[in-house]
């Protein structure tokens, strides 16, 4: 916590225990009720900062009984926002989606709830579906530096032969240059050639995507027709495009 606080961190994080998946309710247990004791401490050592917020983080793995526990022991300490952590480590998106359902409604309507290092668009989607506000991931970058591709008509591999001639952009519509500036046998050719600037394009269009996903879930939300922009997004996925 002291060395979150000399960086000025907006947001500081209480410590935690993250296990892996598969693993034991008692191992789970263990570890939630561990971050539970930091929780207090992290707490109590953030203090009050004014302009800046301290977020407990909810563990227990896949259990609903645990993931409960937790969400109750934190409200108790009280924090500024809540996150969940210890999801997308090998569980899955179906049971990934399950705790997010169960647990989510147990946190504080009107504090910002944080999904810990998720994920896909679609991930993203359907986790703001369900109640998350925030999220982190390190997913558009390290796509990108691989050469896959993040955009409204679904992940395109930029290493696939099939682009090597094809001049048109990732997406003529997008405001940002590197989705609508570049043509797709430009920035195969660079990933193809090792070049980093194919890599530095791809991670720069990946990050535009995701801003745009949320600022249209953000809109969506606010004018009451998020299942409506939820659809339309998923059938944009799936058509996809050649």
């Amino acid at each position: 916590m002291d060395i979150q606080r000399l960086l000025g961190a907006d947001i500081q994080m209480q410590l935690d225990q993250c296990i892996e998946y598969p693993h034991t309710d008692k191992a789970a247990e263990k570890a939630m009720e561990l971050s539970l004791r930091w929780a207090a401490r992290s707490a109590k050592s953030f203090g009050k900062q004014p302009g800046h917020g301290c977020f407990g983080i909810v563990q227990g793995g896949v259990s609903e009984k645990l993931r409960h526990s937790s969400a109750l022991g934190l409200r108790d300490i009280g924090f500024e926002g809540y996150a969940i952590g210890g999801l997308a480590v090998g569980e899955g998106q179906k049971l990934m989606l399950q705790a997010i359902e169960f647990t989510a409604p147990e946190l504080p309507p009107d504090k910002p709830r944080y999904l810990m290092g998720v994920g896909t668009p679609e991930d993203l989607l359907e986790s703001v579906a369900r109640g998350i506000d925030m999220f982190d991931c390190v997913l558009p970058t390290r796509s990108g530096r691989h050469g896959q591709a993040f955009t409204r008509f679904g992940k395109i591999n930029m290493r696939n032969a099939k682009h090597v001639d094809d001049p048109r952009p990732l997406d003529a519509e997008s405001a940002c240059p590197a989705l609508s500036k570049y043509s797709r046998a430009y920035i195969h050719h660079l990933m193809r050639s090792g070049e980093l600037l194919g890599m530095m394009l791809l991670s720069w269009a990946n990050i535009a995507y995701y801003q745009d996903l949320m600022q249209g879930m953000r809109a969506a939300i606010a004018e009451d027709r998020f299942d409506e922009y939820r659809a339309l997004i998923k059938e944009q996925w799936k058509r996809g495009e050649s």
